[in-house]
C-alpha cells in the first residue's frame, strides 16, 4: 500500500475519457403481467441522470405510458408498458446514455 491511503491508483483509469458515459451494466428486463400484456424494467442507469427526464422522453419515442419506481434491491428503476427491449436498447446508445456493451437483455 503505498501513500497508506484507500484511493483506489486506477479510479480516473477506468473512467477513461468520456466521463459523460455511465459505468456498469444497464439490465432490462421483461416481465409478464395478465394475458398479453408485459412491463419492460430498465435498471442500472447512473444516479447523475434525470430518470423522470429519460422516461417522458421514452414514453414519446415509443408510444407507451411508463414510470419510475423505487424498488428495495435495485434503488430506481425504469418501468415501461410493452415490450420495449429492442427499441431501449437503441435508444439508449442513440443518445450515448450508455454502449451497446453495458446494456445486459434479459428474458424469453
Amino acid at each position: 500500500m503505498v501513500g497508506g491511503g484507500l484511493e483506489d491508483p486506477f479510479a480516473d483509469a477506468i473512467k477513461g475519457a468520456d466521463d459523460d458515459v455511465q459505468d456498469g451494466l444497464v439490465h432490462i428486463r421483461i416481465q409478464q403481467r395478465n394475458g398479453r400484456k408485459t412491463l419492460t424494467t430498465v435498471q442500472g442507469l447512473s444516479a447523475e441522470y434525470d430518470l423522470k427526464k429519460i422516461v417522458r422522453a421514452c414514453k414519446k419515442e415509443f408510444a407507451c405510458n411508463g414510470t419510475v419506481i423505487e424498488h428495495p434491491e435495485y434503488g430506481e428503476v425504469l418501468q415501461l408498458q410493452g415490450d420495449q427491449r429492442e427499441n431501449i436498447c437503441q435508444w439508449l446508445t442513440k443518445s450515448g446514455l450508455a454502449k451497446p456493451d453495458q446494456l445486459k437483455v434479459h428474458g424469453f
